[in-house]
Formats: C-alpha cells, sequence, structure tokens
C-alpha cells in the first residue's frame, strides 16, 4: 500500500492583506481540480464589477468591511448589504458584483467550483 502523506493547506487572508488605490486587488489562495478560493481587497467605493461563472456557483465571504451585493438575472436586479460574517450565493449563470460602500477597507473571499469561466459584462 502507497503511504500518503497528509497537508494541511493554510492561508490567512487578513496577514499582510495589501491593497491597491486603482483597482480591486484579487489574490488567488487555494485551487484544486474541484474548488478554487480567491480573495478580494477593496478600498472604499471600489466595484468588481459584473461577470458570471456560466457553469460554477460561487460563495461569497466578507470577512471585513461593508457593501452592497447585486445579482442581476438579466430581467431583474437584487442587490443586499453585506458585512463581515456575511456570506452570500451566486448561482451559476447569474451575474454578480460587490461593491465597498463602506467608509474602510473591504475584504471578501469567493469560492468557485472548479473548473470555473467567467465571462464580463461589456
Amino acid at each position: 500500500m502507497q503511504e500518503v502523506t497528509l497537508e494541511v493547506k493554510h492561508v490567512n487572508v487578513l496577514d499582510g492583506a495589501e491593497f491597491r488605490d486603482t483597482v480591486v486587488r484579487k489574490v488567488p489562495n487555494l485551487k484544486t481540480e474541484q474548488m478554487g478560493v480567491d480573495t478580494y481587497y477593496f478600498r472604499p467605493g471600489q466595484v468588481l464589477d459584473y461577470h458570471r461563472h456560466p457553469g460554477s456557483d460561487q460563495i461569497f465571504f466578507v470577512i471585513q468591511g461593508e457593501g452592497t451585493f447585486y445579482l442581476d438575472d438579466g430581467s431583474s436586479e437584487a442587490s443586499i448589504e453585506v458585512k463581515a460574517g456575511s456570506i452570500v450565493l451566486a448561482p451559476a449563470g447569474v451575474w454578480h458584483k460587490l461593491v465597498n460602500t463602506g467608509s474602510g477597507d473591504l475584504i471578501a473571499a469567493q469560492s468557485t467550483q472548479m473548473p470555473a469561466t467567467t465571462e464580463n459584462r461589456g
């Protein structure tokens, strides 16, 4: 029987957090063949603009700050205010965006089923 080495993969998204003044910073954290996790670092007013993943649900976890999360299915738009501790679902194929509407920095991580394809709204 082959011996398997067990390894705990770990990331602390607050350690060494870096923000950019001109654009939301995206940091890939963990990836496997089935799942990926990235973290986004927003300055006040910054936007992760509308995009969608045709074949994958995406779950966002707000770690720090506050903002507004939007969904748009092409016929209607819905939004919800989010803050540290919020978890929101972006269903596969649905346009979504996140806006830092707070006065401080926003950190949000997301998990997506792999492989994920992304379409940006023009």
